[in-house]
This record gives structure tokens, sequence and C-alpha cells, in this order.
């Protein structure tokens, strides 16, 4: 039985054969990985990535990296392609084919609908000599001098390797097309990620949940908006709706002990804290969660840089992006 210092070592030396393979790459990103950008910028249609065993696994998850970050993409399976699917390759669509050896008889029978259609393909193989390499508009080679597997046989380094090849091609093409945070929040809508990455705007409450008085607003009118919006405090905006100030349910405790009864007899403007605290609505909701942290507050107008009163965000908003 091996002991803990062979598994270890066992360990460290796939992460090695590994790490290896995929440096080996970064000497071979040239024309050709150039070409394979312009050719999934040019896309008309979905990119259509397919593969089988290993390789199909590979495939599937640079197709879903290719959709999340701005690239209509899908996995269509070899084999189940030549029994029905190859339907959904039409004209306009761009093929990427993963297979190490090049050779993969089910990829080999797609060349003919695939040229048919005047597809344009792109092959990520390890023989660059190989049928489907010739055959394809850009080759990226993904050949690696040796698997990580022991016994050499399971694809191990060959698929690390496909799959860092895949996800630098995904990229470079986001970062051709622009593709931003907001871009991504959008497409990310119902995870942590997209959740961090939503901008202030997203979050905040408008229109008739957005609490707001005019400076002249008696106390009960206050109390009221308040109460009612139940967000612990209003914004004071004048006609021209520019946030003149804030009041806070905190603002009214200090203002009964300072004036007790006759605290009712006064407006918004008298006691309002002028010039609060505002967030750009451009703003992603991480930053907001750090200026209430600092400022110790509950709630953000926020305003643009006229300071016109847009919205208003509040802790509680943030803590159901799972940002808390």
């Amino acid at each position: 039985m091996a002991d803990g210092a062979s598994i270890q070592a066992s360990g460290r030396r796939v992460l090695a054969v590994e790490a290896a393979a995929v440096a080996a790459l970064e000497a071979r990103i040239g024309e050709a990985f150039e070409r394979a950008a312009r050719l999934v910028m040019d896309c008309q249609g979905r990119v259509v990535v397919t593969g089988i065993g290993k390789s199909g696994i590979v495939a599937r998850k640079v197709a879903a990296t290719l959709s999340s970050t701005g690239t209509p993409a899908l996995f269509l399976h070899p084999a189940e392609a030549l029994h029905g699917d190859l339907g959904i390759l039409v004209r306009g669509d761009l093929v990427i084919a993963l297979s190490q050896s090049g050779e993969t008889p089910e990829l080999l029978n797609l060349l003919g609908p695939i040229q048919r259609l005047g597809i344009p393909m792109i092959a990520l193989t390890g023989e660059p000599a190989s049928l489907l390499a010739r055959a394809a508009e850009a080759h990226l080679d993904v050949g690696v001098r040796k698997e990580a597997c022991p016994l050499g046989l399971a694809p191990s380094a060959s698929t690390t390797a496909a799959l860092a090849m895949g996800d630098a091609l995904a990229l470079a093409v986001a970062e051709l097309r622009g593709f931003s945070q907001q871009d991504f929040a959008e497409l990310h809508p119902g995870g942590t990620l997209g959740k961090r990455l939503m901008p202030v705007s997203a979050l905040m409450h408008t229109g008739e949940t957005l609490p707001v008085v005019p400076p002249e607003a008696p106390f009960a009118d206050v109390v009221y908006e308040m109460s009612r919006k139940g967000l612990g405090v209003t914004a004071v905006a004048g006609a021209d709706g520019r946030l003149a100030g804030l009041v806070s349910d905190g603002d009214l405790r200090r203002l009964f002990q300072a004036h007790g009864a006759a605290a009712v007899g006064l407006l918004a403007r008298d006691y309002m804290t002028r010039e609060p605290v505002t967030i750009a609505p451009d703003e992603l909701a991480p930053k907001a969660l750090l200026l209430m942290e600092t400022k110790k507050i509950t709630a953000l107008p926020v305003a643009d840089a006229g300071r016109r009163l847009l919205g208003m965000l509040h802790l509680h908003d943030l803590w159901t992006t799972e940002l808390i």
C-alpha cells in the first residue's frame, strides 16, 4: 500500500505534467490563433462546438464559455449529428471541432456536410498533419509531449491543453468584442458573480417605491412617507428633481430629543441632512455596500452628476444579491 509521501508525489507529478502542457501552448499563439479568433468574430450564426469522448466533454465547456462571454454557441454530439441532429447546422454557422488525434471517425464523417453547407471550421487537435487539421480554415495545435496518466493512456494533459486553448480563444474574442462587466451580469442574472456585477440602477427603488418629499413637507408627511415606503428614510427633493437632503428615522429620534413636541411644527428642510452621501446609478453593487459600511448608513440616494434624484438603495437590497 502506497504511503502518504508517494501519494502526494503522484499528485504533484500530475499537476507538473499538466502545467507544462498548458505552458507550452503560449508559444503556439500566432497567426492561426488570430485567424480562428476572427472567424469567431465574423460568425453570423452560432458557433457549433463538437467532439466525442473526453474531447466532447471539453467541447461542451468551450461552448459554455463562449456563450457566457457573448458568443452564441452550442454543443453538437458528432454521433447524434449523423442520426438527425445535423439539422442544427445552417449556413452562417461556424464549427469548432476537438479531436486529439484529428482522425476521429465521427468527426471526419461530418466534414462532407460541413463543406457542402459552406461552413468554416476551426480544429483543435494534437496532430497538425491530420485530416481534421488539414480540412480546417484554422488549426490550433493542442498536442502534448505526454499524458499525466502514469500509463500514458487516459486523456489528461491533452484534455487540459484543449480546454485551456478553448478558453484562450473564447476570452480573446470576448476582449475583441469589448465584452464588459455589465454584459457579463446581464448574461448571468441568477448567479452570484452576475449579482456582484449588477449596477446600482438594477437594484434601487424607483417610482412608487421611492420615498421622497418636498423640502416644505410638514412633519406628519415625512413620517407617513417613511412608514409607507418602509425603507427607514426619505429623500428630500425640489420641484426640479434635484436632491436637497435626506431624513432618516434616526434624524427624527434626534429631532424629538432636541425639540420635543415642537418638532411636529418643523418642515423637512429644517432638519434634513444636507449634502447626503450619494452613489451614481452605474456603480456596481459591491461599491455601494462598501460605501454603506464605511459611512455606517443603511440607505443611499442614487443621483446623477447633476444631483438629480433617480432612486434609493437600501442595505436589504444588497442582502438579496448575496453580497453579505
